[in-house]
């Protein structure tokens, strides 16, 4: 499991020896000789935790651990006691220590402690921004998942075009998740408070359009699917202003809609009325690196949903996601989610016959592929997109024989 430890002991060779344990279990620990030294790392946003020893000159391990909880009471950090030190341990427990361990203890031992806190830690930290979310009320921050730049992206064009308060166009492929967009502009906009009404555009007539402008007055109508509207319906909208006024039109659609005009199946006069403001939503194989962040946040809903405990998401299962095409998108990957959390991850299982490199490769490889099918095969804007230097990223390209010609257009 990766994760960072601070390690604090004044013993030079032990503080050596413990650092090889964990980077051999693909931890990343910064190391450092004393309280003083390790102080100015322990902060309330340390995404990591802390090993101390318990006798040191100076500022011992009691001191390190007041220090730690009074920055955050939610820092894991584990105790290292000598031979006749278990009563201060078992003293420091009561004191908040997330742990102890007896030297010299065994590396697995270790690692098992560092692992569970690691987890403990994930999870406050995940807990706290969720919360910082809520509370700042930004919808697109709570709602739209993926650290990509290409997820970013789409947070600001919700948040752009709901400030416009005009008719919007939301576009994407299938399962992409165009509902759930249209329904976070309506709620990022001075509309959040008034209805917000869904309805499919094939089962729409004259008389459910106007019960449906009329259910959604000061507040936004949803019609999916925009391209199977009726043409009749579709000329009274683009003619409609009045009788939308006061109603914010909020369109889906999964097939080209420009290409639907262009053959003269969709109404040109409403198509320009609602591609004006616009916002697409990039598939997964576009930022297959959103894939582990969308994964968890899906199973943490479907757990609570379920009221069940959510089950950890192993790197092998990541990578085993990663490894997969997504034409369903994020319907499909919220569906994998669900039935891994109710015990049915027969389509998630991971290959054991690979090795972690092998995974860590998998995923890799999917990342400089999404990279150069976002810049459309330019090697040299996809190596800047991924922050790696030029030559670095010409050799991974080799390494795996993926060429940037085959991307462009």
């Amino acid at each position: 499991m990766t994760g960072t430890v601070l390690l604090v002991d004044d013993d030079a060779a032990v503080r050596e020896a413990l650092a090889q344990t964990l980077e051999l279990a693909e931890m990343t620990p910064v190391t450092a000789g004393s309280f003083v030294a390790a102080k100015d790392r322990i902060t309330r946003g340390f995404d990591g935790v802390i090993l101390s020893d318990i006798r040191m000159p100076g500022r011992d391990g009691f001191h390190l651990l007041e220090y730690a909880r009074g920055q955050d009471p939610d820092l894991p950090v584990i105790l290292l006691t000598g031979e006749g030190d278990i009563p201060m341990a078992v003293a420091a427990m009561g004191q908040g220590a997330f742990g102890f361990l007896e030297k010299p203890c065994a590396p697995s031992e270790l690692i098992i402690v560092l692992e569970r806190a690691l987890r403990t830690r994930a999870l406050v930290l995940d807990n706290r921004r969720l919360r910082h979310l809520v509370e700042t009320g930004d919808p697109a921050a709570r709602m739209v998942f993926g650290t990509s730049d290409l997820a970013e992206g789409l947070r600001r064009q919700v948040r752009l075009v709901a400030q416009a308060e005009a008719d919007v166009l939301v576009t994407g492929a299938p399962g992409s998740g165009i509902s759930k967009v249209a329904e976070v502009v309506h709620l990022s906009s001075v509309r959040s408070k008034a209805p917000f009404v869904k309805k499919a555009a094939s089962g729409l007539s004259a008389a459910s359009l106007h019960d449906a402008l009329r259910e959604a007055d000061g507040g936004s109508l949803f019609i999916d699917e925009v391209s199977y509207l009726p043409a009749q319906l579709q000329l009274a909208l683009s003619e409609g202003h009045e009788q939308t006024k006061g109603v914010c039109l909020i369109a889906g659609n999964t097939r080209d809609l420009a290409a639907e005009m262009q053959a003269g199946r969709f109404n040109a006069d409403l198509y320009y009325r609602l591609e004006a403001l616009s916002v697409r939503i990039p598939s997964l194989a576009e930022r297959p690196e959103d894939i582990p962040e969308m994964f968890r946040r899906y199973v943490a809903q479907a757990a609570e949903q379920a009221g069940l405990r959510a089950p950890e998401v192993t790197p092998e299962l990541v990578a085993s996601l990663m490894a997969r095409d997504w034409p369903g998108n994020a319907r499909a990957l919220m569906s994998v989610a669900m039935r891994f959390v109710m015990g049915l991850p027969e389509d998630v299982v991971p290959d054991t016959s690979l090795g972690l490199s092998e995974q860590m490769s998998m995923i890799e490889r999917s990342l400089l592929e999404a990279a150069l099918r976002r810049t459309g095969g330019q090697a040299s804007a996809a190596a800047e997109a991924l922050k790696l230097p030029r030559k670095t990223f010409y050799d991974k390209l080799a390494r795996y024989g993926i060429r940037a010609e085959d991307f462009r257009p």
